[in-house]
Order: C-alpha cells, then structure tokens, then sequence
C-alpha cells in the first residue's frame, strides 16, 4: 500500500487562449504521471480566464457537450492522473462557475460554485464526491469556502479531501485583506471536516489586479503542510496518509 499523492499548480491566468492553457495543464499532467501523482488541482475559471463580466462570461462559457469542450479534452494526456480543471460552463439555463474532473481521456463529474460571488453566475445546486485509487474527493470553489456547511456536504458523503480552486486576483487592497484570510478559511474548513484540503490560485497580475497565490495543501489537523511561495509559479506536492492506496 502506498500514500494518495496530490499535486496543487499555482499558476498565472491565461485569458482567451484555451489552447495555451490545455498544452500547458497536459504538460503538468505528463509531469504528475512520471511522479506518481493521483490527483492534480487547476485554479478557478483556468480553463478560459475568470471574469465577473456578465458579457465577457457568456463569449467564454462552454457545455460540457460542446465541441469546444470536446477539443479541451481531446488535447490533453489519456492519463491514470485525475485533474480538477476549473472552466466557465454553459447549461440551458445560463452560465456556471464549474470544475471538471478528468481522467483517462474522460470527463468524470463536474462541480459548480453553490455560492457564487459573481453576479453573472448562476448557483450549482449539487455537491457531488468523485472516487481515485480508493479514496472519497470532493470540490468546492473559491468563495465557498466562506461557508463551513458546503464543506461538511462533502464529508457527510464520506469525502476524505476538499479540492478548492481558487482565484484571487483582486484590487491589492482587496487582495491584501484576503492574503491571510484565505489561508485561514481553508484552515477552519480541514479542522473541522477531519478532511484534508489542497488549493490552487492564480498569482501575477492582470490589468490593475493582483493575486498574491494561496496555493497549499493542509492535514485534517489544519496545519499548512506543503505550499508554494507567494508571487511565484509552482506545485505543492504532498503524499497524504490515512488512505489505503493499491
């Protein structure tokens, strides 16, 4: 038996370019599949660039069962790697703050934000949990780990980790008064599931904003065990116990 391994990118945002993005998140696959990684976490909206632009969100939206998505898909690695891809999704009934989770050439489930911040987002209403290599996974996005509740939606489904995309590009002051904060809601949120939490967040800056990165990985004791450097591009790998893995 062996420690479920999960690797957390921290990467700047690309807008506009899904191309780009998926040579670059295959390339972060390939890598996690030559270092024994499980499950690989993406930041909010990656895929097509976050945006609280009700305009700018319907241009980038995509379905599921779109060709679009289709081409995502088809440009990444067939991989015995699970990733959490965070995309800007198009239903029937208007536009969704989702996250998809991939494997082996597929589509295996898609979570949507329950507690959008962004007006031009509609509310998921599920929380579905996804199964890797024996373990219970689930997601929730950015925002929502503001409420202890969706948190514990998860675990009372037997969820064992949290994956939380996120995306904390800001007005600096903004940015500022959430540098700490974030930490500590993700913090809070493993103490008091008994999951353990990874996150992955955007750093750089975009126009007059700016995102400092929280990107780590904490045990369901709630301390930061694995993180990467704020301001800077990178992974936090950690091999998480607790987990039976063949």
């Amino acid at each position: 038996m062996r420690k479920f391994r999960v690797a957390a990118f921290q990467r700047k945002p690309v807008f506009d370019d899904v191309a780009r993005v998926a040579a670059r998140v295959g390339e972060d696959i390939a890598w996690c599949e030559s270092q024994g990684v499980d499950l690989a976490l993406f930041p909010e909206c990656y895929v097509q660039g976050y945006t609280t632009d009700r305009a700018m969100i319907a241009r980038r939206a995509m379905a599921v069962d779109g060709a679009p998505f289709a081409d995502l898909l088809s440009a990444l690695p067939v991989s015995g790697v699970d990733a959490v891809l965070g995309f800007v999704e198009l239903r029937a009934d208007g536009y969704y703050n989702s996250a998809a989770v991939i494997g082996d050439g597929l589509m295996k489930g898609v979570y949507s934000k329950n507690h959008p911040n962004e007006r031009g987002f509609l509310p998921g209403r599920d929380a579905p949990v996804f199964h890797k290599s024996g373990v219970v996974f689930g997601i929730n996005i950015c925002y929502d780990a503001n409420f202890p509740e969706s948190a514990r939606r998860l675990s009372g489904q037997g969820a064992r980790l949290i994956c939380y995309p996120l995306n904390n590009m800001l007005a600096a002051a903004t940015a500022e008064k959430w540098r700490s904060r974030s930490v500590e809601n993700l913090r809070q949120r493993a103490v008091e599931t008994g999951c353990w939490v990874a996150s992955s967040d955007v750093v750089g800056t975009a126009g007059e904003q700016i995102s400092f990165g929280c990107t780590c990985i904490v045990d369901p004791q709630g301390t930061v065990v694995a993180r990467v450097a704020e301001g800077a591009e990178g992974v936090a790998v950690f091999d998480m116990d607790g987990f039976d893995v063949p």
